[in-house]
């Protein structure tokens, strides 16, 4: 096939710069103080053009006649920061065979360290003839300069002065997941110019609040340059969480305070080092499973016009169209050497210049299918596993995709650790009042060795969540059964919720007290099972003080008030939020909650001291297989013993603790738990008591060992031993 010639009326300049043969490494743009050297990979291109753009649109095509392994490189002496450029490729176009060059599209690079201007909805955008009678067929050939972004040179230098990663150990994370604009847009104490943006994530305010909270690790949503979607825009809305990247390499221009290109980028790495000093960590959500492009009917604005083979799945015997185990239209070819490549320098790129401290990988399934099935030897984890810089930081797996068999949790290797879906679900449907789940509650309760143990994994590995950003909010999860998204433009009250949810009695906000109480005390147990469950804790943003999205479980699309933090409601569930604040401290303050391997129990005789976990139904007694099956299933009680601990700390101690035994009601009725025998301690107060809005017990003595306590209907109590056990005498 015959590529088309570039158009005749693009805009360009005569001035010829001086160009050198530069190096074909680094890819993209880098800029040494006196110039700027760029390189583009493409294996399918026959001439590559360096295009760079002036401040009045003007264009200067610059020829890379450098190529080294597929490598199109040339040094420009003279070039510094805040040039905005692009590439054409030319070489082949024959979809039909999976090759898409177009050097009528101005393509920015994907090594581009920040982006300017944005998209419009141009048919330029796209190399397909819009009219076609077969859409996605012929040819457009109209210059799309002037309706896509630009790539911008950056300037690297940046005074880190004494930045250091906290690392903090995985048993002591607490992680908080959250959105830079959706935290900071509403807040009163951040400057408006200031709100929306990296700098207000870095204000005192919010970083304060944070520390102040307990969470030591803050996982961003994507901050990765994305694509905003055509259909949303006519719709008037906006993608608000970022799931849409093609920028791997450049922080999100939109969320930077100032609007010259580049400032986003020293932005950011003033928001790391601010929560550094702070002691916390900064973890990035990350997607590199799919790209911004689509598929066959989506826009050329890089890769597609790159090298369409190198970095997409194409259908092996039909390569005009695009594999899709994203839902999203293409998914990234890890079965290639440069793609792969590009995720490597991408993730060494955000670890070693912009200081994050880990990564949370989107629908990371993906990254595993090098031919049909998830392959936790797939190269893709070999070149992390092996990466002396990628393999250190936190590596966190979606452990799901749209491909044959979906949810892949427990198989990724022992670096990973894995948004554990079935604790979600599990401790949800326990507290709504689902029967026979205790056999689950208590794996799930205790790091889910099931799914991890098997390959040498800790109980670290799994990330507890009982909300996160796809999906209801806490307070959501109580207030409501059904979803409603009318303002996602469709009706989505479509009967039974999918969401594991029960809305206690009636459906959204109330002004019935007892509803109201009783949602409280559902919000207080899906906290206290949540922080007190071995494995690393992870809290949606606003969860501490019951966020609303109005029922809303999917605020995608949702740039406004639906989505955005309410720091109203802050001083409104105060209570809520102090109560989180100190089950986070609980945590910190005792190693049992928080244990590096998972624990052993047995069966119980007299060695009880030496076993480190017991189950015992509510008349005080170990369980039997037949509890375990009993259909009611609602209620159980775990004894953690602190002087049991088998791990040693970091510098090789003994540890020792306190001991705990945690009493569950999710039944609808009041339940007499008696308290296990002196074997197990002598006497016990009362710690936590999930039916107070502080969680602290109220008019309760100190109990003996064997005696009665009345744990309320859909309750938590939790007792600390304050008397040593006392052993029966022979």
């Amino acid at each position: 096939m015959t590529e088309p010639s570039a158009p005749s009326d693009a805009p360009t300049t005569s001035e010829a710069p001086i160009v050198w043969p530069g190096s074909a490494y680094p890819l993209g743009s880098t800029y040494d103080g006196a110039g700027t050297n760029f390189a583009l990979f493409s294996g399918v291109a026959d001439a590559v053009e360096l295009c760079l753009i002036d401040d009045d649109g003007a264009e200067t095509r610059v020829p890379l006649e450098e190529m080294d392994n597929h490598i199109w490189h040339g040094y420009l002496p003279g070039i510094a920061p805040g040039q905005r450029y692009g590439y054409r490729v030319h070489g082949p176009w024959d979809p039909a065979d999976g090759k898409r060059c177009d050097p009528s599209k101005l393509l920015i690079d994907p090594y581009a360290r920040a982006f300017d201007g944005s998209f419009d909805t141009h048919s330029a955008l796209f190399s397909y003839d819009p009219d076609a009678e077969e859409p996605g067929t012929g040819r457009n050939e109209e210059d799309s300069l002037g309706h896509t972004m630009l790539s911008v040179v950056i300037n690297p230098f940046f005074d880190w002065g004494d930045d250091r990663s906290p690392r903090i150990p995985d048993e002591e994370t607490v992680i908080y997941e959250c959105h830079v604009k959706g935290m900071t847009q509403s807040h009163p104490d951040i400057p408006e110019n200031l709100r929306g943006t990296y700098a207000g994530m870095a204000h005192p305010a919010m970083v304060e609040y944070l520390k102040d909270l307990g969470v030591t690790s803050v996982e961003l949503l994507p901050i990765h340059q994305f694509f905003q979607d055509d259909r949303l825009k006519e719709m008037g809305l906006r993608n608000y969480w970022g799931y849409n990247t093609f920028g791997f390499f450049a922080p999100e221009h939109d969320y930077a305070s100032t609007s010259n290109p580049g400032d986003a980028v020293a932005e950011f790495k003033h928001l790391v080092r601010a929560y550094h000093e702070a002691g916390m960590e900064i973890i990035l959500d990350v997607v590199y499973n799919h790209t911004a492009e689509g598929n066959h009917m989506g826009p050329t604005i890089a890769f597609r016009g790159i090298d369409n083979e190198a970095y997409y799945r194409l259908v092996d015997d039909d390569k005009y169209h695009y594999m899709d185990y994203t839902g999203t239209g293409n998914s990234f070819n890890v079965r290639d050497p440069h793609s792969l490549q590009l995720i490597m320098d991408s993730l060494r790129y955000w670890v070693t210049e912009m200081h994050v401290d880990g990564f949370r990988f989107d629908l990371a399934s993906t990254l595993a299918r090098e031919f049909s099935d998830v392959d936790r030897l797939a190269t893709f984890f070999d070149l992390v596993q092996q990466d002396p810089v990628v393999s250190q930081v936190k590596l966190i797996a979606e452990p799901w995709d749209v491909g044959e068999g979906g949810y892949q949790v427990g198989n990724f290797p022992s670096l990973w650790s894995e948004w554990n879906g079935k604790y979600r679900d599990t401790m949800r449907d326990f507290w709504r009042g689902e029967g026979s789940t205790l056999g689950e509650f208590a794996s799930r309760l205790t790091g889910s060795s099931d799914l991890y143990q098997h390959n040498d994994r800790r109980p670290t590995a799994s990330i507890n969540f009982i909300t996160a950003h796809d999906g209801f909010t806490l307070n959501d999860l109580v207030s409501y059964n059904e979803k409603h998204n009318d303002a996602n433009g469709e009706d989505n009250r479509d009967g039974e919720s999918h969401n594991r949810s029960w809305n206690c009695g009636v459906e959204g906000p109330t002004d019935d007290p007892e509803v109201r109480q009783l949602r409280a005390q559902q919000r207080r147990n899906f906290l206290t099972t949540l922080l007190l469950s071995q494995g690393t804790p992870m809290i949606a943003h606003g969860d501490e003080f019951a966020r609303t999205q109005g029922g809303n479980n999917n605020v995608y699309c949702q740039d406004n008030e639906i989505a955005w933090m309410n720091w109203d409601r802050l001083d409104e569930a105060n209570e809520l939020h102090d109560f989180t604040k100190r089950l986070i401290a609980i945590r910190k303050a005792h190693p049992v909650f928080r244990r590096r391997r998972f624990l052993s129990g047995g069966a119980l005789g007299e060695d009880v001291l030496d076993r480190e976990i017991a189950w015992l139904v509510p008349d005080g007694q170990q369980m039997e297989q037949k509890d375990w099956d009993f259909a009611f299933g609602k209620a159980l009680m775990v004894y953690l013993n602190g002087d049991a601990i088998s791990e040693p700390d970091s510098r090789g101690r003994r540890i020792t603790d306190d001991s705990f035994v945690l009493m569950f009601n999710a039944h609808y009725e009041d339940i007499e738990f008696r308290i296990p025998p002196q074997k197990f301690g002598a006497k016990w107060e009362v710690l936590i008591d999930t039916t107070e809005p502080l969680g602290y017990p109220v008019g309760f003595d100190p109990a003996d060992a064997e005696g009665t306590l009345t744990v309320p209907a859909r309750s938590t109590m939790v007792l600390k031993q304050i008397e040593p056990p006392v052993m029966p005498e022979d």
